[in-house]
């Protein structure tokens, strides 16, 4: 895969994120959702098996809504702006899922094979972006520290079972 194509979906995947997280902030995490989930559609274009690549898309957003219910569900978390019911995962935590599978062929796709940095890589990388998003003023994390050790658990957990589908659901490979 080409470093530009692989540069363009970080920085989409970056677009994607701030999109939803400040959308919620503002009270418009329809907003975050349709954007998010245009960058992620954007790219379906461009790549050899698109179907693949929304098998995966949709497989990630249901495994990590659910992992996102269930924090919610236990208080762990509180998200602004739900687009409905504020007992169910938010529409814009469902745009994050959707454009945050966009990178596991692509950006993310140097993990693949390493699962021990999978691991480490959730553990850190999942609780940081919480913190960001509570500091743009899209999530409050409600029993920290105990917050940041199940987000760490839950995402060094997530990462690399979404790392082994990726290459079950690779759009980027050749059909």
């Amino acid at each position: 895969m080409s470093t530009k194509r692989v540069v363009l979906n970080f920085v989409l995947f970056q677009l994607g994120w701030f999109a939803c997280v400040l959308g919620a902030a503002n009270q418009m995490p329809w907003l975050g959702f349709v954007i998010a989930a245009s960058l992620a559609g954007i790219q379906l274009v461009f790549i050899a098996n698109p179907v693949k690549e929304l098998q995966l898309m949709l497989v990630a957003c249901v495994i990590g809504a659910t992992f996102d219910q269930l924090i919610l569900n236990h208080g762990v978390v509180h998200y602004q702006a739900n687009g409905w019911s504020p007992t169910i995962v938010p529409v814009w935590i469902i745009g994050l899922w959707v454009v945050f599978a966009s990178t596991l062929n692509a950006s993310l796709r140097w993990m693949r094979h390493r699962y021990v940095v999978a691991v480490l890589f959730g553990a850190i990388g999942g609780p940081l972006a919480y913190m960001a998003a509570e500091k743009l003023g899209a999530v409050t994390l409600t029993i920290t520290p105990s917050s940041h050790i199940v987000l760490a658990v839950g995402w060094g957990l997530l990462t690399p079972l979404l790392m082994f589908l990726s290459k079950k659901f690779d759009g980027y490979a050749h059909v």
